[in-house]
C-alpha cells in the first residue's frame, strides 16, 4: 500500500550585513521511479532570485540553479514536496543465479555503466579498510552476495556512535573507524568504500528519513537531511541499505540525490563573497510528514 509523504526543507544562511550571494546549487526534486511518485514540488527563495534554472546534472539529479538578489544579508532557501512512495520489499528481490553468492561478477555492459561507483573514492595504502571489510566473507561455506551487506549494514549500528555534526562536510572511512562515531553521512561513506572494496557497486543517497516515533530514539537523523547507500545487484537492481537506521529498501527513506561521494550531493551548496566575520551561521530545519 502506497504511503503518502509532505515534505519542508528549510535552509537558512544569515550575514552580519549584506554580502554579494553567488549562485546556489539546490537538489530540488525527489528521484521518480516504480517505487517513488512525485506529486507536487515548490520552492520558495529570500531574497526574490534573479533567475532560476532547473537542469539535470551527470547522475540524473534535478537541481536547480539559483542566482538570489545582491547583495542580501540573508539567503533563505524553501523546498516543498509531496510524494508517494510505494516501498520495495528488498529482501524478497531476487538476484540472477551467477549473483546469488559472493564473489560474483558484473556482466561487460554492467561494468561499463558502473564504473564511477565501483571505483574507491579514498586510498586505503595500509589495507585497514580492506581488512575491517574482509571480516563479513565467511571463512566456511557460502557468503551470500545480500546477505553480506545486510550484516554490514547491522554491525555499522550496532558497533559505531551516532553523533550530530553541523559542520560541513564528511570524515574519511578511516577516521570513522578510528573514532568509532559518525553521522549518517560519514556511515554511509564508510560502508560505500569498504564494499567498493569488495568488488560491490554503490552510490551515495542524500535525501529524508520519515521516523513515526520522533522521541524514542531507536531511529537517528530525524529533524536533517539523511544519508544513505545504495548498492547494485544483478537481477534485483538498486537497493538501499541505511547502516544509521539498520534499514533495508522499505518506505520510510525518500531519495532525492545520488552520487560517487557526499560532496557531490549536497542538499544546498553555492558561494558567497564578504568577510568571514559576516558570517553568522546556517540552520536548517526539516519536516517529513505522513499523510493520515
Amino acid at each position: 500500500m502506497s504511503i503518502f509523504f509532505d515534505i519542508t526543507h528549510t535552509t537558512h544562511y544569515r550575514y552580519a550585513q549584506a554580502v554579494k550571494v553567488g549562485e546556489h546549487r539546490v537538489l530540488f526534486r525527489p528521484r521518480d521511479s516504480h517505487d517513488l511518485r512525485v506529486l507536487a514540488t515548490n520552492m520558495q527563495v529570500i531574497p526574490t532570485p534573479v533567475g532560476i534554472r532547473l537542469i539535470q546534472d551527470a547522475y540524473s539529479n534535478s537541481v536547480a540553479l539559483v542566482q538570489p538578489q545582491s547583495p542580501a544579508n540573508e539567503l533563505k532557501v524553501v523546498c516543498l514536496f509531496s510524494v508517494e512512495h510505494a516501498g520495495t520489499r528488498t529482501l524478497e528481490l531476487p538476484l540472477s543465479p551467477e549473483a546469488m553468492n559472493y564473489p560474483f561478477d558484473y556482466d561487460a555492459e554492467e561494468r561499463l555503466v558502473l564504473a564511477h561507483y565501483l571505483m574507491p573514492y579514498y586510498d586505503d595504502p595500509n589495507g585497514v579498510l580492506q581488512a575491517w571489510a574482509n571480516q563479513f566473507i565467511r571463512v566456511s561455506g557460502l557468503t551470500g552476495t545480500r546477505e553480506l551487506l545486510v550484516e554490514m549494514t547491522q554491525f555499522i549500528r550496532d558497533t559505531l556512535q551516532y553523533q550530530v555534526r553541523f559542520e560541513e562536510g564528511v570524515q574519511t572511512p578511516h577516521e570513522t573507524l578510528a573514532l568509532q562515531s559518525g553521522t549518517c553521512r560519514d556511515f554511509a561513506t564508510l560502508m560505500i568504500e569498504a564494499i567498493r572494496l569488495l568488488g560491490y557497486a554503490a552510490r551515495f543517497v542524500s535525501g529524508y528519513l520519515y521516523t513515526p516515533w520522533l522521541d524514542d530514539g531507536m531511529q537517528q537523523g530525524v529533524g536533517a537531511t539523511h544519508a544513505w547507500v545504495q548498492v547494485y545487484l544483478p537481477g534485483a537492481g538498486w537497493i538501499a541499505f541505511d547502516p544509521t537506521n539498520n534499514l533495508v529498501g522499505g518506505t520510510n527513506l525518500i531519495r532525492v540525490g545520488v552520487a560517487r561521494h557526499a560532496s557531490l550531493a549536497s542538499p544546498v551548496s553555492g558561494s558567497w563573497h564578504g568577510s568571514a566575520s559576516d558570517y553568522l551561521g546556517m540552520t536548517v530545519d526539516v519536516q517529513v510528514l505522513r499523510r493520515r
